[in-house]
This record gives C-alpha cells, structure tokens and sequence, in this order.
C-alpha cells in the first residue's frame, strides 16, 4: 500500500544535499522541481473548496449518507474539521455564502447528540466577536434551536454547548439580547443553575453576570424570578469557580439596591450574612497554596459585606484580603529586552568620560574683544 501524504524524509534528505553548502548553487532539474513541487502542494489546503466539500456533505439527507456507509463519528470528525476552518473570522462569515450556514443550524436538531452539540461548537466559534455572523445567524433563526437545546435536550452536554453559543451569539449584540429575553430566557438561565452539572452553573451565571453588567434594569428581573436565594445557595458550592460566579452575581444585586427600597425579606439578610460568615471562616482556614488562588473570592466576599453591612469584612482585619506580595507591583520585565532607544542613548551619555587633560576649548565671546593693552 502507498504511504498516504508526501515522503517528508525524502524531502528533508533532498533539501540538505542541496543547501549544506559545500557544493555551489546549481539549476534545478525539471525532475527535481516537479517532485519538490507535488511534495510542497501535497500539504496544501484549498480552505474554500473543502469548506464546499463539506457543506455538500451537510445538505445530503442522512439516510443517503448512511447507505454511503457514513456514520456519525465521521459527521463529527467533519465538524471538528470545519470548526478549525471557521476560526478565521473571514472563513465564517463565507460559510454563509457558499451555502454551508443554515445545513449546521439543521445539525442542531440531529437525533445524535454528539452532533448537536458539535454543531453549537461551530456556531459558537462562528460567531464569537464577530458581528456579521451574529446578524446572520440571527436572520437565519439560528436563535431558536439554540434555545430550545439548551432548555430542554436530555443530555446535559448538549445543554452546555447550546448554551455557550448563544452566550456567544447575544454578547454585544443587542437585537441577539432582546430576543433572547423576550424567550424567556432568565426562566431558563434560572434553571440551569439548578442543574448538578457545575459546568453548566458556570457557563449560566457568567452569562447572567454579563447581562446584568450590560443592562442594570435587569436586575429587578432577576431579584423577582428568585435569582438571590439561588445565588445564596450556590455560594457555598464546593466548586471554587461556581462559588465566585454567585458572589459576583449578589454582589452585582446587593450594588443595585444600595439606596432603594430593600425588598429582601429579614430571612434572606440573615440568611446572606450566615453564608459571607461561613466564607469568611472557611477562607481563614484555608493552607496558604489555596488562600492565594482564592484572591477574587477575598475580594468579592469584602465587597460585599462592605456593600451590604457598610463597614469591611474581617478579612481585612485579619490580613487576608491583600495577602504579602499581592499589592507590589509586578516585576519590570520589558524593560530589560525592549528599553526604547532614547532611554538607552541617555543611560549610555555620560560627559565625564573624557581625560581631565583634555584642552577644553574656549568660549565664543559675543562683543568687542579686549584692548591690546590687556592682552600683553
């Protein structure tokens, strides 16, 4: 059987008998340039063309692709293939004009799970940061499958993923955020934090924190669909980083209701203030190697009892808020490999250098020079 790929041994050998340089530049034979070029093109990707091939493979209906002997581990490894291509923000958005967009969308309702949630990896890579596949998508109702995986598919990965590309989809994309409020999606949001999936925790409030930054309005919503006591219970969740994420999301409310009417009940204060105490007590336990990677937990729980109770936590009595070292500036590295050369030419002037015997020269006199008389 031939060996799949161009014979990289060989080219290499080639390569070195004629650049080792103990013989003289010579002409290329018409043999020699045609082998150094098919091994060169062996490695080439027509991006575009590929981006076709799959797109055709994507619109073919899977029972056909089935009686081909296609199986879904080959539908996946496909997608992986494309995500890659896709990554190049110009490559995404030519998805859509060679007809390869609304095929992926359809891969969302795939009855493999796996391929639903590969397609939302794609799409989520699609339209990361990139504004003109978000409106397409959009146009497309590339929104609706999304939502509708993320609230209800019975695998919790297929969840995760939806919920990650509409994450992606609606940030900084406010046709992508009214839409998805007017689907209700603080309902949903509130229950994936149920979930026991800490991951899906994770990726949920880290959209709500975002949400919330964006539009302060929206904290009302949140305080009236019981998004605090849920908060409350998750900030004491084994997982460091869903801990944070609840922090910063009470954090977020307890800075919205500074100076308005307090709406929680006394059960909730006392309930909140129990949890910061437990944090308080399980932070100034902790071995030193934990207390340093627990900084942003610190800061958030000092935070908030600062907004909440007006005074700060005893953390910082204690001296664990800014631990030895975390507030000395970091190191001056650049300067020593990147000193601007104005810096540099001044550093090495020095006019004292020259031999003390050296003639000094006079100073130009401006005026009438001196009488003869003077001068004998």
């Amino acid at each position: 059987m031939a060996r799949e790929g161009p014979n990289w041994d060989g080219l290499l050998k080639w390569s070195l008998s004629h650049s080792d340089g103990t013989n003289s530049s010579r002409n290329l034979s018409d043999e020699d340039r045609r082998w150094f070029m098919e091994a060169m093109q062996a490695q080439t990707v027509d991006v575009i063309k590929r981006m076709k091939e799959i797109t055709l493979v994507m619109q073919t209906p899977e029972q056909v692709l089935e009686s081909q002997g296609i199986t879904p581990q080959d539908i996946e490894d496909m997608l992986d293939e494309l995500q890659e291509h896709v990554e190049s923000i110009d490559m995404a958005n030519d998805l859509h004009s060679i007809g390869g967009l609304i095929p992926l969308l359809g891969y969302l309702k795939n009855p493999h799970a796996n391929i639903r949630a590969k397609a939302a990896e794609v799409v989520s890579t699609i339209v990361q940061n990139n504004p003109k596949s978000q409106q397409l998508v959009m146009e497309a109702n590339g929104l609706e499958p999304l939502l509708s995986n993320f609230t209800s598919d019975p695998d919790v990965i297929v969840r995760t993923k939806a919920l990650g590309a509409i994450s992606s989809l609606i940030r900084h994309n406010k046709p992508g955020v009214a839409a998805f409020r007017l689907a209700n999606g603080y309902a949903a949001l509130r229950d994936a934090l149920s979930s026991e999936s800490a991951r899906f925790q994770r990726k949920a409030l880290n959209l709500i924190h975002y949400l919330l930054h964006e539009n302060r309005s929206d904290c009302d919503v949140v305080t009236e669909l019981g998004f605090r006591r849920i908060f409350m219970h998750l900030a004491s969740s084994e997982d460091a980083d869903v801990r944070e994420a609840a922090l910063r999301g009470l954090l977020e409310l307890a800075r919205d209701k500074s100076g308005k009417a307090d709406s929680s009940s006394s059960e909730e204060g006392d309930k909140l203030k129990q949890i910061l105490l437990e944090r308080i007590k399980g932070i100034s336990e902790m071995p030193a190697e934990d207390l340093g990677a627990a900084r942003e937990e610190r800061q958030l729980v000092d935070s908030l009892w600062n907004v909440c109770y007006n005074e700060p936590s005893s953390l910082r009595e204690n001296g664990l808020l800014v631990l030895p070292g975390e507030d000395a500036p970091p190191p001056d590295v650049a300067s020593q490999h990147f000193e601007p050369p104005l810096r540099a030419w001044a550093a090495n002037r020095n006019p004292d250098t020259k031999p003390n015997n050296e003639k000094k020269e006079k100073p130009l006199l401006i005026g009438p020079a001196p009488p003869a008389s003077d001068a004998s």
